[in-house]
């Protein structure tokens, strides 16, 4: 038969049945690496809508939790898939009743079908989600819907290294990836070990398979330049005295001590596009002088993303730097972001958005735009300080100027009080406009209507305004 014959029939009878398919719908589903490394808590389908349900492999991946101030590891869950169209999922809970069910980020509006303990929803673009049955954060599903690679690179290529499904224990530990060569992960590929790129430019690491949580680092960029990473569940992804970085739909995934996310140090050019974070510290960081590299940093951007700190920050900037060679971290932008929780302790370290300024740092220009913060467990919602903490500093820093907050929202009980405080005359907060902050709902303004003379916006938005802060305005 024509094929064109063939896909009228096939897309009439859709039709008439109560799908359509489109040409553009396409569906990627990956083979299991091992057996060994899932479990049954969930059983998740997906399909074209419409079509034929395909299962994903559910993994088990580890997260932290902190009870009594002790950290305590948990097993949750990891499934993942490539479409674009349009798609449904099913998601069938294997331990008990569902009760409750939750799909994050909240922002995205997906309110699922319940039936029995299966939930249902449709997707129509590439997301990074958390489905949480009966309140359970800590043995969630995590789901990641990518887009589908346009061009995928060709196995036999001498410029590809090739992962296939299956699991890969890399040589020594890491593999260092040579200028000009592109590394392909399967998606139903398992890697242990450390992909490296040391002194190298033009370079890519792309694809949909999962790396071993139990590596530090296991995604690691240092002195390079025009460096991309793309698709891959790793554990952490640091970028390291480098120049031009895109890191793409990357999810990091911590749960050991000192496990942030994505950190930036000494580099600058950096782009996160579309990438998740759940971490067992700070979940993206930009720092100076650290751990070798040296300088500041300039013009960072993270965009589309998801942050969730099971310890310490979502975002946090300034502490490290160099003070007998002062630094500046400038021009550094986080735009279109959910944050999904934060649980610190310890007063020092808390706020969704951080920045405190250490070891002579100065931090300036810097943009929140379009941040949505869910309610979150423990910590503030902004801390913005020039500091010395003498446990990981040398010295105060030298000041944080021209932060601007424009359509940040906050919604939730848990908030502690936030600070905007500088360190003395010669080490100042200063120029920090919020533009439409909403908190609960409500729009908090240096015009508010029913707001006494006499109290501080800050007073109504619970942030304490302290000394050697200045040109703080709500707009």
């Amino acid at each position: 038969m024509n094929n064109n014959i063939f896909k009228s029939i096939l897309f009439f009878f859709l039709l008439f049945n109560g799908a359509v398919i489109t040409a553009q719908d396409k569906l990627v589903v990956y083979p299991v690496s091992s057996p060994d490394l899932t479990n049954g808590d969930f059983t998740t389908r997906v399909r074209i809508a419409g079509g034929q349900w395909q299962t994903l492999p559910n993994y088990s991946i580890t997260v932290a939790n902190v009870v009594n101030y002790q950290k305590k590891l948990e097993q949750a869950s990891v499934s993942y898939f490539a479409f674009e169209g349009e798609v449904e999922v099913a998601v069938t809970y294997n331990k008990e009743p569902v009760k409750e069910v939750r799909v994050r980020p909240l922002s995205y509006g997906i309110t699922p079908a319940v039936q029995g303990n299966t939930i249902t929803f449709r997707l129509k673009q590439a997301r990074n989600l958390s489905v949480e049955i009966n309140g359970d954060i800590f043995h969630n599903l995590h789901l990641f819907a990518n887009p589908v690679y346009k061009d995928l690179p060709r196995k036999g290529d001498p410029d590809v290294i090739y992962f296939g499904p299956g699991v890969h224990t890399l040589e020594n530990g890491v593999l260092a990836i040579p200028s000009g060569k592109t590394v392909y992960v399967d998606g139903g590929a398992y890697i242990k070990g450390q992909f490296l790129f040391d002194k190298v430019q033009n370079a890519k690491l792309m694809g949909h398979g999962m790396m071993d949580q139990s590596v530090r680092l296991t995604i690691r960029i240092a002195y390079s330049q025009n460096i991309e990473v793309d698709g891959l569940l790793a554990s952490q992804c640091l970028s390291g005295g480098s120049d031009g970085v895109m890191i793409r739909n990357v999810k990091a995934i911590s749960h050991l001590q000192w496990g942030d996310g994505m950190n930036v140090m000494a580099s600058n050019n950096v782009t996160f596009d579309g990438v998740f974070n759940r971490n067992s510290d700070d979940c993206t960081t930009v720092y100076g002088t650290r751990h070798g590299y040296k300088g500041g940093c300039k013009n960072i951007l993270m965009k589309n993303s998801t942050l969730w700190a099971d310890i310490a920050h979502p975002i946090l900037i300034g502490t490290h730097g160099s003070t007998p060679e002062p630094e500046i971290l400038e021009n550094i932008t986080y735009q279109n972001i959910d944050i999904l929780d934060h649980k610190e302790a310890q007063m020092d370290y808390q706020g969704c958005m951080s920045l405190n300024a250490g070891d002579s740092n100065l931090i300036r220009n810097v943009t929140f735009e379009d941040i949505r913060v869910e309610n979150f467990r423990q910590g503030q919602l902004l801390n913005i300080r020039v500091f010395f903490n003498s446990k990981y500093c040398t010295s105060p820093g030298r000041g944080v100027e021209n932060i601007w907050f424009k359509n940040v929202t906050y919604t939730g009980t848990n908030a502690e009080i936030s600070v905007i405080e500088g360190y003395d005359e010669n080490r100042k907060v200063k120029d920090i406009v919020f533009e439409n902050l909403v908190i609960n709902g409500l729009k908090i303004s240096d015009k508010m209507p029913g707001k006494p003379g006499y109290y501080k916006t800050g007073d109504v938005a619970r942030i304490f305004i302290g000394n050697h802060a200045e040109g703080v305005i709500f707009k």
